[in-house]
C-alpha cells in the first residue's frame, strides 16, 4: 500500500466514519418487535442555566440576585406552590403532567470544576475532579457488558470521549442515509475491495482494513434497516430535533441501539441570557415533544428512557451583562412511560444556602444517576463502569 494511501486511511480512522467490529454480528439478528431498552441522552453543552430553567419562584433570593435575568413569576410555568419551569418548556410541562418527567435539583459533584472542557471530561468518563481518565463512562459499559447483540452510537459527527471505551469505541454519524452513502463512495468502495482481498494481519493496518470492512457493512446494515421505517411525525428543522428524528428511526424501524447520545450546543449564557436560553429551550422542548409523540405513536415509548444533563450550571448571582457565569450545580430531566418516581426527586436548591464562591452546593452526585441507568435500565454491573458503589436512585 502506498504511503499516501496508508495515511489518508490512518485519518479516517479518527474520524466518525469507523465503528467497531461487534456491530457487525447485528445483521443475522431480526430485531424487529424485540422490546428491546433504549437510552437516549441529551447533553446541553455550554452550562444551561437550570435556575432558569426550572425556576424556584417562591424564593425571593432569587430576583434579588436576578434583577434583570430572573423570569417573573407570571410568566413561569407553575408545577407546584414553590417550582416552575421556563415558558419556553410548555411540552415538558405536559410530560410533567402525565408523570413521564423526573426533575432532579441540583446534580453534581464534589470540588466542581468551573471549566467547559474539564468538567465536560469530568461528566463524559465519571471521575473525581481531581483524576484524569482517558475512557468514558458509555465507552466502558460497551467494554464491559457489550457483546455483539449491543449497539452504542452518538448521533453527531465526532464521538464524545464518553463513548470511547478501553477495548470499544461507539459509533457516530449524523443520519444512516449520509453515513451509508459515505462508505458507497469511489475512494471508500476501491479501499474496501482492495481490503477484501488482503490477508490481514494483526499490525496497525491490518486493524484499519478490518475496521474499515466492518464500517461498510454496517453502514449497509443500519441502511437497510432503517428504511423499513417512515416516520409520520412532523419534526422540526433545528438540528437536535433532526438528531432525535435519526434516533427514533432506529428504534421504530426494530434496530437493537441500547444507548443514542447527542448534544445541543450554546447555553453559554453570559450576557443577554433570558433571549438566548429561551431560543434553545424552546428548540429542546419542540424537538422532545416531536420525539415522544413518534415512540408513543410506535409503541416504543415505554422501552425509551431520555435523560438530559448539562456540564454544570450558571452562578445564582447575574453578571453585568444581563447573563450569568459558570457554576457548579444543575438539574437534570429523565422522561419515561416506566417511571418509579415522577415529579421532582427531590427539594429545591436553598439559595439562602450557598457555598463559599456563592454557588449552589450539590445534592445528588452524578454518579448515582450513571449507577441507576447503569444497574437498573441497562441491566449491567455500575461498578465495574465506575470503578466503585455510587448509590443507586429510585426514579426508575
Amino acid at each position: 500500500m502506498e504511503r499516501r494511501d496508508f495515511l489518508k486511511l490512518s485519518a479516517l480512522a479518527s474520524s466518525s466514519l469507523l465503528v467497531p467490529s461487534f456491530l457487525k454480528g447485528m445483521e443475522n439478528i431480526n430485531l424487529k418487535g424485540s422490546g428491546y431498552k433504549h437510552l437516549v441522552i441529551i447533553q446541553l453543552s455550554g452550562g444551561n442555566d437550570g435556575l432558569n430553567t426550572v425556576i424556584p419562584f417562591s424564593q425571593s433570593e432569587y430576583y434579588r440576585l436576578r434583577p434583570s435575568v430572573g423570569i417573573t413569576g407570571a410568566k413561569v410555568l407553575k408545577l407546584t406552590q414553590d417550582l416552575g419551569l421556563n415558558p419556553a418548556l410548555k411540552g415538558m410541562r405536559a410530560l410533567y403532567d402525565n408523570s413521564e418527567l423526573c426533575i432532579l435539583n441540583s446534580v453534581g459533584y464534589p470540588n466542581p470544576n468551573r471549566s467547559h472542557f474539564r468538567s465536560m471530561d469530568i461528566w463524559h468518563t465519571g471521575s473525581n475532579s481531581n483524576e484524569y481518565w482517558t475512557s468514558g463512562w458509555l465507552g466502558r459499559y460497551m467494554d464491559s457488558s457489550c457483546s455483539n447483540t449491543y449497539n452504542v452510537v452518538e448521533i453527531d459527527k465526532t464521538l464524545s470521549l464518553a463513548l470511547k471505551g478501553n477495548q470499544k469505541n461507539a459509533l457516530a454519524f449524523t443520519n444512516t442515509s449520509d453515513f451509508y452513502k459515505g462508505t458507497r463512495e469511489a475512494y471508500m468502495k476501491k479501499l474496501v475491495e482492495k481490503a477484501s482481498s488482503e490477508n490481514l494481519g494483526e499490525d496497525n493496518l491490518g486493524y484499519l482494513y478490518k475496521t474499515l470492512i466492518d464500517t461498510s457493512s454496517s453502514a449497509t446494515f443500519l441502511h437497510d434497516k432503517t428504511k423499513t421505517y417512515t416516520s409520520k411525525q412532523a419534526y422540526p428543522r433545528n438540528k437536535l430535533a433532526q438528531k432525535l428524528k435519526t434516533s427514533a428511526e432506529l428504534i421504530n424501524s426494530g434496530v437493537e441501539t441500547k444507548v443514542h447520545y447527542m448534544s445541543h450546543s450554546g447555553f453559554d449564557t453570559h450576557a443577554f441570557q433570558q433571549q438566548k436560553q429561551g431560543n434553545l429551550l424552546k428548540q429542546y422542548d419542540e424537538a422532545i415533544t416531536a420525539f415522544v409523540k413518534d415512540l408513543k405513536e410506535n409503541g416504543t415509548f415505554n422501552d425509551t428512557l431520555i435523560l438530559t444533563f448539562s456540564e454544570f450550571g450558571r452562578r445564582v448571582k447575574e453578571n453585568g451583562s444581563k447573563g450569568t457565569d459558570h457554576g457548579t450545580a444543575n438539574n437534570l430531566f429523565v422522561i419515561g412511560g416506566n417511571l418509579n418516581k415522577a415529579g421532582f426527586y427531590n427539594s429545591a436548591p436553598d439559595l439562602l444556602s450557598l457555598d463559599g464562591n456563592g454557588d449552589l452546593i450539590h445534592q445528588l452526585d452524578f454518579r448515582q444517576v450513571y449507577a441507576t441507568v447503569i444497574e437498573k435500565w441497562l441491566g449491567a454491573d455500575s461498578k465495574k463502569v465506575l470503578g466503585k458503589d455510587f448509590q443507586s436512585l429510585n426514579f426508575l
